[in-house]
């Protein structure tokens, strides 16, 4: 008993201190973390930089700032590690697969130790409004048409991936198993870029992966006598302009129950490259770190980084992130199971 009551104590007294002292004074001298769950050089590891190269501007005391790559289980490593590890202080805060809320909600994984309705929610860079997640092709590819894609003969199109549980793990074998697609899947590339260079030697027929990291990354994969094509479209409900004879995932489904799982599975492309703080930060300092991240958006300096890395900036506040978790935690519970069931059986 008294051992608790001295903890009580002990916490009380660190919330009274924090409260009196000003954010000013508390970040000055101090170093940000920006933590993010892929290794250097993908889509996700832009952003965070791009972030904490300009955020620290818009911060009280100014801080200085550093990213942190914490690459593994498709970045599901970095989402345990905020939730459960990462000081609570109001200096850390990081970047992860957007489709690790839905794992948090579907509870396909047993390897998520967090609840996504408990993040202190920052802001997103981008709500891939003007993006798009492609499934592109090696052009020598076999069967490397939807129509011959959707037949189960002959050998399937292998695609590599980070690893279980990351966007270009999860939603191919989504696809595989609920538009019928001839895939293979392999997992384990330790980021976005061995998987590029795995598809550009003929080692994986292909990858699923944002049309903004290919922009930046790879352009030379959009180029008309590249050896790259782009198969299909998710995430969006409509084709995205630079692929108009590209058909969407809700395009190619046979029937409304699956058009609607593949809606629910999309959920996530709103939550396009979010940041997020542990649970348990102090509110005026979640605060400080929204006002920061929105005023680093507006900012000409931020945009005219992004446009020279050919990086989407389209933000959204916490609110807006908050909205898109609550849509899948209120959605139909066969639909949750069905989407969960899909998952599990991915991993067989």
């Amino acid at each position: 008993m008294h051992k608790i009551l001295t903890c009580a104590a002990f916490t009380l007294l660190a919330v009274a201190t924090a409260s009196a002292q000003s954010l000013d004074e508390f970040y000055k001298g101090k170093q940000l973390t920006v933590i993010v769950g892929y290794g250097p050089g993908g889509g996700y590891d832009l952003y965070a930089r791009l972030v904490a190269r300009h955020i620290t501007r818009h911060m009280p005391g100014a801080p200085s700032a550093v990213v942190q790559n914490m690459p593994g289980a498709g970045s599901l490593r970095a989402a345990n590690h905020i939730y459960n590890t990462a000081p609570r202080d109001g200096t850390a805060f990081g970047i992860f697969a957007r489709n690790v809320p839905l794992m948090g909600l579907s509870g396909h994984n047993s390897a998520v130790q967090f609840d996504p309705r408990k993040f202190n929610w920052i802001g997103s860079s981008s709500s891939f409004a003007d993006d798009a997640y492609l499934l592109f092709l090696r052009k020598d590819a076999k069967n490397g048409t939807i129509e011959a894609a959707q037949q189960s003969q002959g050998p399937p199109l292998i695609l590599g991936s980070t690893g279980e549980g990351s966007p270009g793990y999860d939603v191919p074998n989504l696809l595989r198993d609920i538009l019928q697609l001839n895939l293979k899947l392999i997992a384990g590339f330790p980021d976005g870029g061995s998987v590029n260079l795995a598809a550009d030697r003929g080692e994986v027929d292909g990858r699923m992966v944002d049309y903004s990291s290919i922009l930046a990354g790879k352009p030379d994969w959009l180029k008309p006598d590249g050896q790259m094509k782009v198969l299909l479209q998710f995430g969006r409900s409509t084709r995205h302009p630079a692929f108009p004879d590209v058909p969407t995932a809700r395009e190619l489904a046979g029937d409304a129950r699956v058009r609607q799982i593949i809606e629910l599975a999309e959920v996530p492309w709103h939550l396009s490259r979010c940041f997020t703080a542990p649970p348990g930060v102090a509110p005026e300092r979640v605060e400080a770190l929204r006002k920061a991240f929105a005023a680093t958006h507006r900012d000409p300096l931020l945009l005219e980084d992004a446009e020279r890395m050919k990086l989407e900036i389209h933000p959204g506040t916490a609110d807006d992130i908050i909205e898109q978790i609550d849509l899948v935690a209120k959605a139909p519970p066969e639909m949750l199971k069905q989407l969960q069931k899909l998952f599990e059986a991915s991993k067989g």
